[in-house]
Order: C-alpha cells, then structure tokens, then sequence
C-alpha cells in the first residue's frame, strides 16, 4: 500500500512498504528501484541536525557520521577506507549525475514521533548538497524539496500530476511531536488509534498554518476523508 502524506505508522508498516525486515539506517540509498529511504528526526536527543525550511517547501538532511564516530569528531567521509562510496558519497554521486542529465533523484522521507510510531513527509528530489562546518568538523547537508511527481509517473519518464497544497506546507516535526502528546495518539473524533493522519483544521489553502499546534489535529483515515469532502462543497 502506499502512505499519504502526513499519515503516521508503525515502524512494521513503514519496513513492509519498502520491503524490509528491518530499516536501521537513515540513509538508504536506492533501497527500492527508482527511489532511496531516509529516516529523519527532529527532536531534541536526534542524532543528527534535520531541520526543515521556514516556507516548508524543503528539508535539510544532515549527512551520516563514519562508522564508530560516536562522539562526531571526524569529518563525515564520502567514501569507505576501501575505496567504495559511503551512503553520503552515493547521494553526492546521484546529485552530479542529475546535474548532467536533469533527472533528480527522487527519496522517500519518513519522520520519527517516538519509539516505533513514525510519520510519512512524502515524496522529495535530492536537489543539492553542502560540505559546512558544523561542531569543530564538516558534515555533508543534503536538500530535499517537495516534488510533482509520483513514483508511477517517474517510471513513465516525464509525466506529473498536480501535487495537493497541503503537501506544499510541511508540518514542523516539534509540532507533530507536540499534537501526537495532545490527542494521546488517537483520532479526535472517535478515539481510533488505526490509520492516523495529522490533519488541519483550518486548511492551508484556505489561510490555515502548520506551523502552530491549535490548527493541527489527529484523524482516522474515515474522519479525514469524511472532512475532505465537506470541504469540497
């Protein structure tokens, strides 16, 4: 099956939909044909600086740390002592590849709410990337921004469908985390804890923001489509 975005899982359903046992990297480089996976988070203890962009159309997702550099002293490698690319080193060869033939890499951003309940973000175009000091050392800072295009559509070459407004608007990952403590992890209508999606209360399109926690709320998939259809009379 396939996420909207927004939509929050269990870590199971996120490792079935790209068929996995297990995912435990964050960066996971085209893990299924035609896309890669990363794993982001936002909270205070997350290991590493995800932020996203103040007109939401983009996240900026920190590179990956060499192995066994639990104290993040080294400098992030682009390649292995073996010679072969690191996670960080196959993106930066995705992105200079595009920049030759104009095909972006697409990725799949999934967000992290607490011990195995995640969020879907959607789907991004690796569009750029930076070597920056950050902590006494240089990490790699990839961007990611929101795309017209889907997977089936990518697969087609070249054909787009209209992305929804909401999807332009990305919920703060703080206030995700702030609405899921609120509702107690369950839809605000009838206390469903399946199918959850954090849903406006006032849309974006209509001068609602997610940037603050009173417009957001949790639905069951019903309830959310239920309120959709309102809206659209």
């Amino acid at each position: 099956m396939a996420f909207d975005v927004n939509q929050i899982i269990s870590y199971r359903e996120m490792c079935n939909e790209e068929a996995q046992e297990q995912l435990q990297r964050g960066m996971n480089f085209e893990i299924r044909p035609g896309y890669s996976v990363v794993l982001m988070s936002v909270k205070p203890n997350a290991p590493y600086a995800d932020r996203i962009s103040d007109d939401g159309l983009a996240i900026y997702y920190e590179g990956h740390d060499a192995p066994g550099d639990k104290n993040k002293q080294l400098d992030q490698p682009a390649s292995n002592p073996s010679g072969t690319l690191t996670q960080n080193g196959q993106f930066i060869k995705a992105i200079k590849l595009a920049k030759k033939t104009g095909a972006l890499p697409l990725v799949k951003v999934y967000e992290k709410l607490q011990i195995g309940i995640w969020t879907y973000r959607g789907l991004f175009e690796i569009t750029s990337f930076q070597f920056i000091e950050r902590g006494g050392r240089r990490v790699y800072e990839f961007e990611f921004r929101i795309t017209e295009q889907d997977l089936e559509a990518a697969a087609r070459q070249g054909e787009f469908r209209q992305i929804d407004i909401e999807q332009t608007r990305q919920i703060p990952g703080k206030v995700k985390i702030a609405v899921f403590k609120r509702d107690h992890g369950q839809c605000v209508m009838c206390g469903s804890a399946d199918n959850l999606h954090f849903d406006h209360l006032l849309p974006y399109s209509k001068g609602g923001t997610s940037l603050k926690e009173e417009n957001i709320q949790l639905l069951c998939a019903r309830h959310n489509l239920q309120k959709s259809a309102k809206l659209d009379f």
